[in-house]
């Protein structure tokens, strides 16, 4: 229902805004602040996602965790999406998503609402030995014990390249 809901207000909004400018500064200047902005916000948008690039790069190097530089790179991309959208609401939400402190207090309010979960699929057949509850798994590993922790990953799943 919210979806709907913000499907038919955001145009609604848009051409309000639209006829608004356009009666305080006439239409061409209207359309060309639109085009401006789509430009501005392209530019802005492609400086703010290789530094969010870099950042997961960085990231994933150290082998840290690399939810918040991808959180910040998906509202980058949505921030964008929304710059070349053409009205003036979407402009000024779009750059508002590219203000990374705006990003980072929309990520830990998403933080606080997302939890995770696990789903495991059982591969076989009914009746079949290996998808009932508590069979034992098959796989391969390596052991990392000789590693010392100064020499693993943040996680300790992962080890730094050598």
């Amino acid at each position: 229902m919210w979806l709907f809901l913000i499907f038919l207000t955001v145009p609604i909004v848009e051409i309000a805004l639209f006829i608004q400018v356009g009666g305080w500064i006439g239409l061409w200047p209207t359309l060309g602040l639109v085009v401006l902005t789509a430009i501005a916000g392209t530019a802005l948008m492609r400086a703010q996602g290789m530094r969010a690039l870099d950042r997961l790069r960085a990231t994933l190097a150290a082998g840290g965790d690399p939810t918040e530089p991808i959180a910040h790179g998906a509202l980058v991309l949505i921030a964008g999406m929304l710059l070349l959208t053409p009205g003036f609401f979407t402009d000024t939400v779009g750059l508002l998503l590219l203000l990374p402190p705006v990003r980072a207090a929309l990520i830990r309010q998403a933080a606080g609402r997302l939890q995770g979960r696990a789903v495991v699929f059982a591969a076989g057949r009914a009746g079949d030995e290996r998808a009932r509850p508590g069979a034992p798994i098959e796989a391969e590993y390596e052991v990392l014990d000789d590693v010392p922790p100064a020499q693993r990953g943040a996680s300790g799943w992962t080890r730094p390249q050598s």
